[in-house]
């Protein structure tokens, strides 16, 4: 719709009440006091308190030395990893040295990552490595074993732990021991290396 127009012999309201036609910073130069810039900090200099009565703010830094989350993401990091290196053992009957790197490296990362640097993570990190390759090999075994026999894989690993425990044992040698040794290093150093 278009705007009435006001009849000629009605006087006008003053457009030009202001210098530069109703701005009223037209006549001031950029950079002098009283120009706003869009920029609350403009023209002050590092560190001096500015129109917000501070220093310009940063924001604050993400808790990195809380030992318990660390603990908890290790704790998952160590199931998960645990039930990954599992399912590779059950599916080719072989125990891999590179997935045990992996549990490993995956608990120390979860836990530095999360953690940040406290020096109590990364031996944490390697104990729950070895838990993790443990209960990978426990859980392949049980996978071999359930195609094998009538039993799923959780009868065999709840109902029938002791058994599955001996069947490890027996199948067990020193390559399975070194396995676990790998698994702890690679959780210790990436627990290390996640914090930088």
């Amino acid at each position: 719709m278009s705007q009435p127009v006001p009849p000629s012999n009605q006087p006008q309201p003053p457009y030009d009440a202001q210098p530069g036609g109703g701005n009223p910073f037209a006549d001031q130069q950029p950079g002098q006091p009283g120009v706003p810039t869009g920029n609350p900090f403009a023209g002050q200099q590092p560190g001096q308190p500015g129109q917000f009565g501070g220093v310009p703010f940063t924001p604050v830094a993400p808790v990195r030395n809380n030992v318990g989350l660390g603990l908890l993401a290790a704790v998952v990091a160590t199931l998960v990893a645990a039930g990954i290196y599992g399912g590779i053992i059950g599916a080719t009957k072989h125990e891999i040295g590179y997935a045990a790197v992996g549990v490993g490296f995956l608990v120390g990362l979860a836990a530095g990552k999360v953690g940040g640097r406290n020096p109590v993570l990364p031996v944490l990190s390697a104990v729950l490595a070895l838990v993790g390759v443990y209960g990978g090999q426990l859980l392949g075994e049980a996978i071999i074993i359930s195609k094998q026999a009538p039993l799923t894989v959780s009868e065999i690993f709840f109902d029938n732990f002791s058994a599955l425990n001996e069947a490890w044992k027996a199948d067990s040698d020193l390559l399975s021991f070194l396995f676990f040794a790998i698994a702890a290093a690679a959780a210790f150093s990436g627990a290390k290396k996640a914090t930088g």
